[in-house]
């Protein structure tokens, strides 16, 4: 059996959306929610769903064990960022190598990097009068949204939509194909 944990600084609902996916999964089990936001609507989510969710600082991350003693005493095998604002450490890539992976709301390598996420990147795909984004499953490396593409779904941009729309139909192809993908890479 693979344990996942799930990296999160917000809501959750891509959280919430991989946990219900896989509840019915003997071979994958979500053990752990992680965030560095202690407010974040994810950890209510998380005591919905019956799992143990963790707050570490931003400086937990970049400059202690914390984080990696937390995961190794939680026995995780797998590490899925959805929707996770931090860069991840090294110590963590060095304990997890390909076994972190992450969605980013575009089609990378456009619109990726420091700075890259949520409404930002909505706003930058309509600005740039794109017609079409999407989203990228990728392996998470030392440098934000350079990994390897695992994944890629896209969604058309029309001349009259906002980035709210955008967003509404990004989010539809996270959905759709996030729990999916990891499935892929997971399934005996």
């Amino acid at each position: 059996m693979t344990r996942i944990a799930i990296f999160a600084s917000g809501s959750g609902s891509n959280a919430e959306n991989i946990v219900r996916y896989f509840s019915d999964k003997s071979y994958v089990e979500i053990v752990l929610i992680v965030s560095n936001k202690k407010d974040a609507y994810v950890h209510e989510r998380a005591k919905e769903l019956n799992i143990e969710s963790v707050t570490f600082s931003k400086s937990d991350f970049d400059t202690t064990d914390k984080v990696l003693a937390c995961l190794l005493q939680n026995r995780v095998d797998f590490i899925v960022l959805a929707g996770f604002l931090l860069k991840v450490s090294d110590n963590l890539l060095h304990a997890y190598p390909n076994k972190i992976i992450n969605i980013h709301p575009a089609l990378l390598p456009k619109y990726g990097g420091k700075g890259m996420y949520g409404d930002n990147v909505h706003k930058a795909v309509v600005a740039a009068g794109e017609t079409e984004s999407g989203i990228t499953i990728h392996y998470v490396n030392e440098n934000y949204d350079e990994g390897n593409i695992i994944f890629q779904a896209k969604c058309p941009v029309l001349p009259t939509d906002t980035y709210d729309q955008v967003a509404k139909k990004v989010h539809t192809l996270e959905y759709m194909h996030f729990p999916e993908v990891i499935d892929g890479l997971l399934k005996p």
